[in-house]
């Protein structure tokens, strides 16, 4: 169905209007200018730990009066460690080389002239996100550093935390000397929904939706821009016959460490039939002593009564917090059927010594990653390498995987004639 422009929030249109005039500016800008904004940005979220710590004391209260759920709660809560790592996260992209203009060498060459390629901004990117309020400046500096403008888009639980962080963010930018309108929140105050915003297309250039299962199923079915679309959690591992129980144990306790939102973890444990009992009731046993919840099929549960039953539908759904169900499966093949099936298709895991099965399962499972014996733990800020992580993305579309600068890039192919014609 076709919405008419009258339907549209004149806030939502201005602002995009905005982002998009600034973009074009925006994109001509040195690195080192880019840089040097991003480092602004940083001293700038600094020196508003506190008044950025006070806005999120208001909306906790304000959510715990509304009986917002536990998972929000602890999305929301920022602590000092918490915008620490957000600073540290943007002093390293303020730090990283210019992603931009990096000339690359052309798959075809014409006649008399030379062709290559280079990485150029998208233009306005949308990120709207469920609570996690420090996202919002990662999400920033990714987009500054990359030459794009960006629009926030956060979850009324968050009004207050995200205008103080967009305050202290939009400030620095522009004392940086960057374009007004390449750095834009929108408020309650603008009246906008996210229909609204994923619908101007005339200005956007995508949209990348972070949260639960349903936010970003409503911005994929309500957007008429390219969506960048993100996942979270129900991510499955399967128990080869011949894999170490100590390595799935470690797996999983470590792939749930990646707080407060457990991007890449194992919430689903296909264990071959022939299995040894007596090791999976090791695991479980001491999974309940880490504080995980332990559920498991039927057939399992005669086994092991002391299990929760799945329930329908638990399958392809993400639990997103410390709760593993168990199921077995009769082979290989059946379990890469059933990752593909019901997995949320981003991180998906083996524990095998088999070299002949680790190969199967990296060919066979349909997910952006694949790990052999291996946690999939997320981190934005890896310890190795020159990347930083916004989140992950389980699409096969614009860009698949880890979502980094060069996610937020497009390329532009020059063709440089010799002269002659």
């Amino acid at each position: 169905m076709t919405v008419d422009a009258f339907d549209y929030s004149p806030e939502t249109i201005a602002i995009a209007q905005r982002a998009d005039q600034a973009a074009f500016k925006l994109g001509v800008t040195k690195g080192t200018e880019r840089s040097r904004a991003v480092l602004a940005m940083a001293e700038a979220l600094k020196f508003s730990f506190d008044d950025i710590l006070e806005a999120n004391t208001l909306d906790l209260e304000a959510s715990r009066e509304m009986a917002v759920p536990e998972l929000i709660l602890d999305w929301l809560k920022l602590t000092p460690q918490r915008l620490e790592s957000t600073v540290e996260i943007l002093q390293r992209l303020g730090e990283l080389s210019d992603p931009l203009r990096r000339v690359r060498s052309a798959d075809y060459q014409l006649q008399d002239s030379q062709t290559y390629s280079q990485l150029m901004p998208l233009g306005v990117i949308a990120f709207v996100y469920e609570a996690f309020p420090e996202l919002a400046a990662i999400a920033a500096g990714l987009c500054i550093k990359t030459g794009n403008s960006l629009i926030l888009k956060g979850s009324t639980e968050a009004s207050h935390s995200n205008a103080a962080i967009a305050d202290a963010l939009t400030n620095a930018v522009i004392e940086a000397g960057l374009p007004v309108g390449c750095l834009q929140l929108i408020t309650e105050e603008h009246g906008g929904s996210i229909r609204d915003l994923v619908t101007q297309d005339e200005y956007l250039n995508l949209v990348i939706p972070y949260g639960r299962s349903s936010l970003v199923q409503q911005v994929m079915r309500q957007s008429t821009c390219p969506v960048l679309k993100s996942a979270m959690g129900n991510c499955y591992l399967y128990w080869s016959l011949n894999g170490s129980l100590e390595m799935v144990q470690w797996i999983i306790i470590d792939s749930h460490e990646s707080a407060p939102d457990p991007v890449n973890a194992i919430e689903k444990v296909l264990v071959h039939r022939q299995a040894n009992p007596s090791s999976l009731a090791i695991l479980c046993n001491h999974l309940q002593e880490e504080g995980f919840v332990i559920k498991g099929d039927a057939e399992l549960l005669e086994a092991f009564p002391q299990l929760q039953l799945v329930q329908n539908g638990e399958w392809e759904s993400a639990y997103l917090t410390k709760t593993v169900a168990f199921k077995l499966v009769d082979s290989l093949e059946e379990a890469i059927d059933s990752i593909n099936r019901y997995s949320s298709g981003h991180a998906d895991c083996i524990v095998t010594d088999s070299y002949q099965e680790s190969r199967q399962f990296a060919l066979g499972v349909n997910s952006a990653s694949t790990y052999i014996n291996a946690s999939p733990r997320f981190s934005r800020n890896p310890s190795r390498g020159d990347s930083i992580f916004l989140g992950m993305s389980n699409q096969k579309g614009h860009r698949r995987g880890l979502i980094n600068l060069e996610s937020l890039t497009t390329v532009k192919h020059i063709v440089q004639g010799n002269g002659r014609f």
